[in-house]
């Protein structure tokens, strides 16, 4: 799905060079599930946004499903963030005057799907993530797991070949934490290409594999040998 070779990413800091990422090469296939960690200033966060087309890199090669990155044009890259990569941000990122369902539709607005095809696939994802009873109310009406399921539908809506995860239980109590990752657990098990950041061992072993960054390098990586669950009815 997505291959990286000596990928760097360096950012000034006054007059200073910092070297974010340093000659990263990696390959993700699909139907994996990688979390990517290592302490604050190793790089995580920004390899994340170069993976998910937010940033670009200086140097080295990134292809995605095929295509080199760095030779696509704005309206290009803006198309694959909408059709191709699904977010789901630790802050849930939703606007608080929309619905639970408003929120799942949005991105569809940038696509040809029509208002009423967005609606009953938002209504689908939604009962998915278990809140078919709660999609018309607003986020302040929900607790934070259901913000976060909520971010999780609106990331699928799109069909998306991968699903990018920042943090995704970062502002979750442990419980709820597990809630979470347990529907990450069933979308792998249906096929779904997942990359966690995060900064919690626990989370991280939920993956099959775990990317460890040092100073903008990758360090390590580690097979968790976890089996893949079977697959899920939607």
């Amino acid at each position: 799905m997505l291959s990286l070779k000596a990928l760097s990413k360096s950012f000034f800091m006054g007059d200073n060079e910092v070297k974010a990422l340093d000659s990263v090469d990696l390959t993700i296939a699909n139907n994996d599930y990688v979390a990517i960690m290592g302490p604050s200033g190793s790089g995580k966060s920004t390899l994340m946004n170069v993976i998910g087309c937010l940033t670009a890199a200086d140097s080295g090669s990134y292809q995605l499903d095929g295509k080199e990155v760095a030779s696509l044009n704005d309206d290009q890259l803006a198309a694959i963030r909408n059709q191709h990569i699904g977010f789901v941000f630790q802050s849930f990122n939703l606007q608080a005057r929309r619905t639970a369902l408003e929120n799942v539709m949005l991105p569809l607005r940038f696509s040809n799907v029509s208002r009423d095809d967005a609606r009953d696939r938002a209504t689908t994802l939604l009962k998915r993530v278990g809140l078919g009873d709660r999609m018309e109310h607003s986020p302040a009406e929900l607790s934070g797991g259901q913000r976060q399921r909520v971010a999780i539908a609106r990331a699928l809506v799109n069909e998306p070949s991968l699903v990018l995860a920042d943090e995704p239980t970062g502002n979750l109590d442990s419980t709820t934490s597990q809630e979470i990752m347990k529907l990450f657990d069933e979308l792998h098990a249906n096929g779904q290409t997942i990359i966690v950041v995060t900064h919690e061992q626990d989370i991280a072993d939920q993956a099959q594999r775990i990317v460890l960054l040092k100073d903008g390098k990758i360090s390590e990586i580690r097979e968790t040998h976890r089996e893949i669950p079977t697959a899920i009815s939607a």
